[in-house]
């Protein structure tokens, strides 16, 4: 495979405070220069014997392969965010921003933030929209290889010196407000909006329970926290429960083979919130029983498991 060259998206002679000549050598030597090695590193790794390659070989391209990859990929984001205007945000990205950050000010002053806190150094800082969470984020990317997993970049500052020395010399601070009074930001919402089409991971459903009521650890130790009236259920199997020291502090353990024996216990008047190890079948059933009784029950999602995990409160069972 060869990657082809993407023209300069950016028209140089029109930026404000940037000078063609540092824009001309920034594309050509930088971004050209992580082109080219990409195209000799993936020409090399597709010539390599895989098989009898020293593992560190194979290893050590692999990484600057990556290196290189995100080098273009990023640089390439970088021309096509710089355009000559007044500044600011379209109607649409002010919107989101203020959604994601608080406002447009907040946004501008983390970014500035971490772009400062790059100078004299190395790397990047992007503006990150991550479909899981449909929201957008401000990230640092170190060696060109540190980059949210799922994250779609539609905003990238160049923070290594060769983006900048040529007009500001060490004056990082001068380039990143001059960088700011440049941002495409029609081109930014484009990126934005199609981000927006990438849907985010399915979320995982144990099919034969789709039907019943779930809820999540973080909601159930929010309602804890408020005080608000709940009861728990620890449906471990007793086989489980008999080797585990610990229990999710708030939560009775009740055998769920014997529900009929202690589904007196609880109150209709409350809802109740079911959990076994991991959010399975145990769980699930035992929810599905409480159900039919006629109580208010859901099953906690990811059990016990997923409580520790959160940082849950737990004590000692006895």
């Amino acid at each position: 495979m060869r990657y082809q060259l993407t023209p300069i998206f950016t028209r140089p002679w029109l930026l404000n405070g940037l000078s063609l000549r540092l824009i001309e050598s920034h594309y050509e030597n930088h971004y050209g220069g992580a082109l080219r090695r990409l195209n000799a590193i993936t020409e090399q790794l597709e010539s390599l014997d895989v098989a009898k390659a020293p593992a560190y070989v194979v290893n050590s391209l692999k990484r600057e392969q990556l290196i290189a990859l995100n080098s273009t990929l990023l640089h390439e984001l970088y021309f096509a965010s710089l355009a000559f205007g007044d500044g600011k945000p379209t109607d649409g990205l002010a919107g989101a921003l203020s959604r994601d950050f608080g406002s447009v000010d907040r946004w501008r002053s983390e970014f500035v933030a971490m772009a400062s806190g790059l100078a004299g150094g190395s790397g990047w800082v992007l503006l990150v929209y991550v479909p899981r969470d449909r929201r957008l984020i401000n990230q640092s990317a170190g060696d060109h290889g540190q980059t949210v997993a799922g994250g779609v970049p539609i905003l990238a500052l160049d923070m290594y010196e060769h983006a900048y020395h040529i007009d500001f010399g060490a004056n990082a601070k001068a380039y990143i407000e001059t960088f700011q009074r440049n941002i495409d930001w029609p081109s930014v919402e484009v990126r934005y909006e199609d981000a927006l089409q990438v849907a985010p991971p399915r979320p995982l459903v144990q099919k034969e329970f789709g039907d019943l009521p779930g809820v999540g650890v973080e909601e159930v130790k929010a309602m804890l926290d408020a005080g608000k009236p709940v009861q728990i259920i620890d449906a471990r199997p007793r086989s489980y429960i008999s080797r585990q020291q610990d229990i999710m502090d708030g939560a009775v353990w009740r055998d769920p083979e014997h529900v009929q024996e202690w589904v007196g216990e609880l109150s209709k008047s409350d809802p109740v919130i079911v959990f076994c190890a991991y959010g399975f079948h145990v769980g699930c059933k035992t929810a599905i029983a409480l159900r039919e009784a006629g109580f208010d029950a859901k099953y906690m999602k990811g059990g016990h498991s997923a409580w520790k995990a959160i940082g849950g409160p737990i004590k000692l069972h006895s």
